[in-house]
């Protein structure tokens, strides 16, 4: 027997989007769209327990969502052209086999690139995506932005009113334009990936970007940077259940067990890479991601070939971070002092100042230099920095190990 609240929890996930997308298409009203499969999914939670998981629950979501704006629209006295076309809304979520190629070009999709469009600010663009495709709560998106609810719900209005005053449309780009657009669409994954991955990050927040991602490949075949993407989030994502010890505690790549990383989103990872090319910079991050991931153990690492790739990757996006991680790979590769010489010519503009993990790099090329005293004092410097309780935790640890005598 289906369990009500997971079969909820499930098709929240699936349906949320696709539901309120559809909604958006027909209505053109973004609030009537949430508020309807809103209320689809309460009644779910209040009906599917007493009366059991329908076979097809995303298909009872959208009959039920549908028939609420039908009703709303009713009662607004809205245009009749609307409602025909809400009755022919289909109760299946998904597209029929054969489907027309404009079927094809998924609600959510159109919803995705309408909230990613680059009128809105990056900030807002996340909160939207979560909120509208993902159906996130908006008191979780706002404890993830360390905002109260209050402040995050007037964002999401302000987003949602934009999109109106600015007459955004609500569609996929095409030719020229979809090139340039879809960047801003993947930097919006991206980043949404990143708050989940980080170490105090939620979870749910790179699922919900993994999901995107594939929805997005699937959707525009052919685009190798959405492969890039896709194949980058499965490879780091894949370390997830080893990130952390039994106490909660940040492990390091180097001392993780490789037995509890996800092989399976490893392989599909590497099986993605194949067509995501060497020029994007997705791509270039995925094969750096792949070099881990495919290495028996750290020891293993080619890291000669992690710094070749973040060569690669500093002449096409020649940003702090990466130049960062750049000397990483090369203090590992050819030794502390090549790795130090290149910390400092990443430091030399002071964007790196006072960033945690810049202290933590000097701190560790500096170890390996044959200095602990002075690593351990980096690596404290550096946690009295960070913000996140368990970074700080693991640079405190690191700092105590060295000091104890370790390498």
């Amino acid at each position: 027997m289906t369990d009500p609240s997971r079969a909820v929890a499930d098709a929240t996930r699936e349906s949320f989007g696709r539901i309120v997308a559809a909604l958006i298409r027909v209505t053109g009203d973004w609030t009537l769209a949430e508020d309807c499969a809103q209320e689809a999914l309460a009644l779910a939670v209040e009906r599917w327990p007493r009366d059991g998981v329908p076979a097809n629950p995303g298909g009872w979501l959208m009959t039920v969502a549908r028939n609420r704006a039908v009703d709303v629209l009713r009662r607004a006295d809205t245009e009749r052209r609307k409602l025909r076309e809400l009755a022919l809304l289909d109760e299946q979520v998904t597209p029929p086999p054969d489907a027309g190629q404009e079927d094809l070009v998924d609600d959510r999709l159109r919803l995705v690139f309408t909230c990613c469009h680059p009128a809105l600010a990056m900030e807002a663009r996340v909160a939207l995506t979560l909120r509208t495709v993902c159906g996130v709560a908006t008191a979780d998106i706002a404890r993830a932005f360390l905002v109260t609810e209050s402040t995050m719900t007037r964002r999401l209005t302000r987003a949602k009113a934009k999109i109106a005053q600015a007459r955004i449309p609500y569609r996929v780009p095409d030719g020229p334009m979809l090139v340039e657009r879809l960047p801003g669409v993947l930097a919006v994954l991206y980043l949404l990936f990143t708050r989940g991955y980080d170490a105090d990050g939620e979870p749910a927040f790179a699922d919900e970007a993994i999901r995107l991602a594939r929805l997005v490949d699937r959707l525009l075949p052919g685009q190798p940077e959405v492969a890039g993407l896709l194949a980058l989030f499965l490879l780091q994502h894949s370390r997830r259940a080893a990130r952390r010890d039994a106490a909660g505690d940040l492990v390091t790549l180097d001392r993780q067990d490789r037995s509890r990383w996800d092989h399976a989103a490893i392989a599909e990872g590497l099986a993605t890479l194949t067509r995501a090319g060497t020029t994007g910079p997705y791509a270039l991050q995925a094969h750096i991601a792949a070099c881990h991931a495919t290495a028996r153990d750290g020891a293993d690492t080619d890291w000669a070939a992690i710094a070749g790739w973040y060569d690669r990757l500093a002449e096409r996006q020649p940003s702090p971070v990466v130049r960062l991680n750049r000397a990483v790979a090369h203090g590992f590769a050819y030794g502390p002092a090549s790795g130090l010489a290149l910390l400092a010519q990443a430091r030399a503009g002071g964007l790196l100042d006072g960033y945690p993990s810049t202290l933590a790099v000097e701190a560790e090329l500096t170890a390996r230099g044959g200095d602990p005293v002075h690593a351990a004092s980096l690596f404290r410097r550096a946690a009295a920095l960070s913000a996140a309780p368990a970074e700080r935790r693991a640079l405190t640890a690191r700092a105590d190990e060295l000091t104890r005598g370790g390498v």
